[in-house]
């Protein structure tokens, strides 16, 4: 689909293109009704006064953009994100292409920066991060002909072009793993529900727990703050059936957690064996180090932006399923009762 043109806003407001200019550049000649109809019509398929002369001269902005609709606070302390944006980079600085970044409070505001974006010709594509179940941003980008990549899938991405990873299959590694060291009470502490990557973490972590035969399994739903991981872990280590393992949707709560337990007074993993996703850094700096799930997230994100970039240049939007995640054992995890 073609960026929005004066034309088009002429067309759907059934006047003239030189009242449609005079309505956005504050002059006299049309009514202010007709001005505020033409105001509406335009803000609503992307199209701004300042978009026409880059939209004539047909140049490309050079950029792509991402926007994430996570607290600001949270994004500076999530490593996941940092590696990936770190990756974004390496591969659009190769190629002299800038990254254009916006933090936002929720989806409503994520795609009215998407048709301003795509309107003013600011960015040539967008990456587009926590998938959604029923995302309505995927109809939007496909409406806009807006060209995006999902990072995350390989379901709920319509038309658009997708990188994703096997969240699934390294879920089931990771149960078995701390059933074959004879863990039988695990507990997941999850992110956010409704993103598509912890439902699907939820269901594969329900499937596993009932093949493996594990009634007493549990999931308790956070934000991925550690201070949200903090609580859900004190009121899990406070049940009356305490799990002897607990797996994090990220480092961070699993950071936090490790905390609780040894304000608790349980050994790590002697009384509770901990596994994180997103293996970092800070999982071997803490003591003991953190058993972890963990893939290159710089490269993940290389190759989303390297997939973003074939897309503009008029490849077919396909799914790419990338490297899988991994467990990695550490100090963090061993059979129940027993010292690492």
């Amino acid at each position: 689909m073609k960026r929005p043109t004066i034309a088009d806003v002429a067309r759907r407001a059934g006047v003239s293109k030189g009242a449609v200019s005079y309505a956005l550049n504050g002059q006299p000649g049309v009514s202010e009704a007709t001005r505020q109809r033409i105001l509406a019509i335009a803000a609503e398929i992307g199209f701004s006064p300042s978009s026409a002369a880059r939209a004539l001269s047909g140049a490309t902005a050079r950029a792509i953009g991402l926007i994430l609709a996570r607290p600001a606070q949270t994004l500076g302390i999530e490593p996941f994100f940092m590696e990936l944006i770190s990756g974004v980079e390496a591969e659009l600085s190769a190629r002299s292409y800038a990254l254009t970044l916006q933090v936002v409070a929720d989806a409503s505001a994520e795609i009215a920066v998407y048709r301003r974006w795509w309107g003013e010709r600011r960015v040539d594509g967008v990456l587009v991060c926590d998938l959604r179940t029923d995302d309505r941003r995927v109809p939007v980008l496909e409406e806009l002909g807006l060209p995006a990549v999902v990072i995350g899938g390989p379901a709920g991405t319509g038309r658009l072009a997708s990188v994703w990873s096997d969240d699934a299959a390294a879920l089931v590694e990771t149960v078995e793993y701390l059933y074959a060291l004879g863990h039988r009470r695990i507990a997941r502490v999850a992110g956010l529900p409704d993103l598509l990557h912890t439902a699907i973490r939820t269901q594969t972590f329900t499937e596993v727990c009932q093949r493996l035969g594990l009634a007493e399994s549990v999931v308790a739903s956070t934000d991925y703050t550690g201070e949200e991981g903090a609580r859900a872990t004190r009121r899990l280590l406070s049940s009356r059936i305490r799990p002897t393992a607990v797996v994090y949707d990220n480092d961070v709560m699993a950071i936090a957690g490790l905390s609780v337990a040894q304000e608790m007074g349980l050994a790590v993993p002697t009384d509770l064996s901990i596994v994180a996703w997103d293996d970092s850094p800070l999982c071997r700096l803490v003591h003991p180090p953190l058993t972890a799930v963990g893939r290159d997230i710089p490269a993940y994100g290389a190759h989303a932006a390297r997939q973003l970039l074939q897309v503009i240049e008029g490849a077919p939007a396909v799914g790419i399923q990338d490297e899988q995640a991994h467990l990695t054992p550490r100090g963090s995890t061993a059979p129940p009762g027993t010292e690492s």
